[in-house]
């Protein structure tokens, strides 16, 4: 049973914060309508290969847009605001979100007290790059940088590196999405909305529990370490003869277990018994690791850590996790109608009752105000009313 399917989003994104957020909230069946400036729209729209043959249709914009509606609208416009009212009425909207700078909440009509008088179960969600009373401009990457996470991130004695993946952006989605679902709760329980505000900084640095802590317990400085762990070993990346392979031993029992077999009982020292011993010495016991594991293909590797059930993983390359098959079966696609163009979708964290409904296919992302019609004509707006909005710039 579906006990979200009848709950309505309007969410006035752009980028990745917002929108990512609001896709796994499509994949719960909530109906999700992103709203967007007439004129300049999602900038992510224009960004990445143009591989539909159309504007505002970019490869970039494709990946997390999946399962929603589109509506265009200019808030700066006071007859745009009225519309949204209209439809925060109309469509008894559960959620509103946005990730405008705070500075043009109330300027566009969209701040908490304005939506609460018109609806006042509403749940508000302001997502801003440092809280509602900073209108810095804010990044992924600045994030990264201003968090402490790119300083956690690269080899030791190299530049701080980005994350593979835009972790502010992604990791604020995945907070704000939980604690949306404890305002649905609340609002269950007594019927009262919410005001949310969430600061991408406050979620970036939520992440750095053993950094923070130890670097203020033992005033010691903890930073970028590279692929080999500072605390436990072995634990790093060891080269094959096809590839690498990522090993990671957490207590001194493995490493027994390791060492008992043909392969590694070279490694069988004293000095290395205990963990405090192997990392004590961890450079020389990284290097001895190599000598051995260059000579053996990554399954050969991965078979025997298997069958004595130690953690080790192929680094494998992004087509490679496609073809996964604990990936593959949850693998999400959306195809257009107009195209045929088919994409293929990560798998979300789980696989919601609306996904197995769908048989994991969503619909495409949303043109440029491809919905304008169908929602606001659903709100009692006419054909002839909305031909003269958008000659006025209004949607």
């Amino acid at each position: 049973m579906n006990l979200l399917k009848n709950l309505t989003v309007l969410s006035l994104e752009q980028a990745t914060v917002l929108p990512y957020l609001t896709y796994r909230l499509a994949h719960d069946g909530i109906q999700v309508i992103r709203l967007e400036h007439p004129v300049y729209g999602d900038p992510n729209r224009l960004i990445g290969e143009n591989v539909l043959g159309e504007e505002r249709m970019n490869a970039y914009y494709l990946c997390i847009n999946s399962g929603k509606k589109a509506l265009t609208l200019n808030l700066g416009d006071p007859e745009g605001q009225k519309i949204f009212h209209s439809l925060i009425q109309e469509l008894k909207v559960d959620i509103f979100a946005t990730n405008q700078l705070p500075r043009n909440y109330q300027k566009l009509g969209i701040d908490y007290e304005s939506l609460k008088a018109l609806k006042p179960d509403i749940i508000w969600l302001g997502v801003t790059g440092f809280g509602p009373d900073s209108n810095e401009a804010a990044y992924d990457p600045i994030l990264q940088a201003r968090s402490g996470l790119m300083d956690m991130t690269g080899e030791a004695d190299g530049d701080p590196q980005v994350l593979g993946i835009p972790l502010p952006d992604m990791g604020t989605s995945e907070h704000s999405y939980g604690l949306l679902m404890k305002a649905l709760y609340k609002r269950e329980a007594t019927g009262e909305g919410s005001c949310i505000n969430m600061s991408m900084f406050e979620s970036s640095v939520s992440w750095l529990t053993v950094p923070i802590t130890l670097s203020t317990l033992l005033n010691k400085k903890i930073t970028r370490r590279g692929n080999t762990h500072e605390f436990f070993s072995p634990v790093s990346v060891y080269k094959t003869s096809n590839g690498f392979v990522y090993v990671a031993m957490g207590n001194d029992r493995q490493w027994k277990s390791l060492i008992s077999t043909e392969m590694f009982k070279s490694l069988d020292k004293p000095e290395y018994e205990k963990n405090a011993g192997r990392i004590g010495n961890v450079e020389n016991l990284n290097r001895s690791i190599n000598e051995i594991t260059k000579s053996h293909t990554s399954e050969e590797l991965i078979d025997l850590f298997n069958s004595i059930t130690l953690p080790i993983s192929k680094i494998k390359t992004i087509p490679e996790v496609v073809a996964d098959p604990l990936v593959e079966r949850r693998l999400l696609f959306a195809e257009d109608d107009k195209t045929g163009t088919r994409i293929t979708l990560p798998p979300p964290p789980n696989t919601t009752p609306h996904l197995e409904e769908l048989n994991r296919k969503l619909s495409f992302p949303p043109r440029f105000g491809e919905h304008n019609g169908e929602v606001y004509g659903r709100i009692g707006y006419t054909d002839e009313e909305l031909k003269e909005f958008k000659e006025k710039g209004i949607i």
